[in-house]
């Protein structure tokens, strides 16, 4: 592989495997920890809001499927205002409206409800996007452990947000707005510890200009040589690589939404298939939290192992057969042994979220062009993952069993396994896209 572009990306910033700034990398790990607590805190009080602002079950359903199409709509564009205003002040006014969409959503009804979630939905997706491109900017050397702890972070406080919002409506009196709002605390705090972000990025600029000026009289040749799918100049990068074009970017995409779809219908209906199978509606709740648990250490697991290998074909194998293996169980295995199924699936989802994850920054040569694939990959992927649970509940209302459609998420599984195996390769995207041109010359 190209290793050019790693080389000189090193050299624009002052930060080594030995001396990574501890304040960005607990930055990192609140702006993470916003990507979905506010998401999953709504579930468990939908009910409470229906009852509440008397809407329809159809419209309830909305609130929780807004910011994925939120998240589809918008990722694309992250990458650009990345480019044009910097990917720190970006992320800090990402997190900035999604406080204000808090809030929004927690003070003045129907109307403010859906505005403030598609809000946060927008500001969410930025941070989707950018948070991997700027860990391989800045973290080139250990990759595969910051997004360990950028996963890690995001999972475990979206299933504390999902465990303590009824105790906090109920138990303590607050409300089902009380609840929301309280995740306005959590990005006030993360917008205050990423502000010295901006005050190195101001710091930084002089260092990458003075390295840049170097680069170009000691290295000129090589840069014309072997950089031709970039050009940096004064920090600015121009783009050379169209990631539609790139079949390699089509299997990252693929294999992020697939993922998304099987995992997001886990957590739209999987308590209601155990308790048709027989388990009552408590324990079926506690189910999908044990999948959540199980996943959450394999997030970090599964990106370090990845960060460490040229091909992760092993692991995408390794995670697509928990995932099968899960869902197989479920579909043939009844409710007796649902805890061991849940547990395998939960591994399962562990492997393939960190892969989607990682992929975004190992299919690629440079920060910038991470980012695009990035939005691209969140795009679709989010899309698959908005639809998903509704055309998993309309089969089976067609149908009156969960039969027809866990047979057909085994399928899904099955095709995001050969993504998976084509995503894994040991390429950048930028070099199928030459690859796929000089072929039809």
């Amino acid at each position: 592989m190209n290793q050019i572009g790693i080389k000189h990306e090193k050299n624009l910033y002052p930060y080594s495997k030995g001396t990574a700034p501890v304040m960005l990398i607990v930055g990192i790990a609140f702006i993470a920890a916003n990507l979905r607590a506010p998401l999953t805190s709504v579930g468990p009080l939908v009910d409470l809001i229906r009852d509440n602002l008397h809407i329809s079950n159809t419209l309830a359903g909305m609130i929780t499927t807004l910011p994925l199409f939120a998240f589809a709509l918008f990722s694309p564009f992250a990458p650009g205002l990345a480019r044009r205003f910097g990917t720190n002040l970006v992320l800090l006014w990402s997190v900035a409206f999604l406080t204000v969409g808090i809030l929004l959503r927690s003070w003045s009804g129907s109307f403010g409800l859906f505005l403030g979630t598609a809000i946060l939905g927008l500001s969410i997706s930025v941070g989707n996007v950018l948070i991997p491109s700027l860990i391989k900017k800045e973290f080139p050397e250990r990759i595969g452990v910051m997004t360990g702890v950028y996963s890690v972070s995001m999972n475990i406080f979206a299933a504390m947000a999902s465990g303590i919002s009824i105790p906090l409506a109920v138990g303590l009196g607050l409300g089902w707005m009380g609840a929301l709002r309280i995740w306005a605390v959590l990005s006030c705090l993360s917008i205050i510890l990423w502000i010295p972000q901006m005050k190195r990025r101001n710091r930084k600029t002089s260092i990458v200009e003075e390295t840049i000026d170097v680069d170009i009289v000691t290295d000129t040749l090589k840069i014309h040589d072997k950089l031709d799918e970039m050009a940096v100049v004064q920090g600015s990068v121009i783009e050379k690589v169209n990631l539609w074009k790139s079949p390699l970017a089509w299997q990252v995409t693929l294999y992020m939404g697939l993922q998304s779809m099987v995992f997001y219908c886990m957590v739209a209906w999987l308590p209601d298939i155990l308790i048709k199978q027989g388990m009552n509606p408590s324990k079926a709740g506690w189910m999908l939290s044990l999948m959540q648990l199980a996943l959450i250490p394999i997030t970090f697991l599964g990106s370090v192992l990845a960060g460490r290998r040229a091909s992760q074909r092993s692991l995408v194998i390794i995670g697509s057969t928990c995932v099968l293996t899960g869902l197989l169980g479920l579909l043939l295995g009844g409710a007796e042994l649902a805890f061991l199924w849940i547990i395998i699936l939960g591994i399962g989802g562990g492997f393939t979220f960190s892969l989607s994850m990682m992929f975004f920054s190992l299919r690629t040569g440079n920060a910038d062009e991470a980012a695009r694939l990035s939005g691209m990959a969140q795009s679709i992927g989010y899309l698959l993952a908005a639809f998903g649970p509704m055309f998993f509940g309309y089969l089976h209302d067609a149908t009156n069993n969960w039969t027809m459609p866990l047979v057909i998420l085994i399928g899904v599984a099955g095709i995001c396994l050969l993504a998976g195996l084509g995503a894994s390769r040991d390429l950048y995207v930028s070099s199928t896209v030459r690859n796929n041109h000089l072929s039809k010359l």
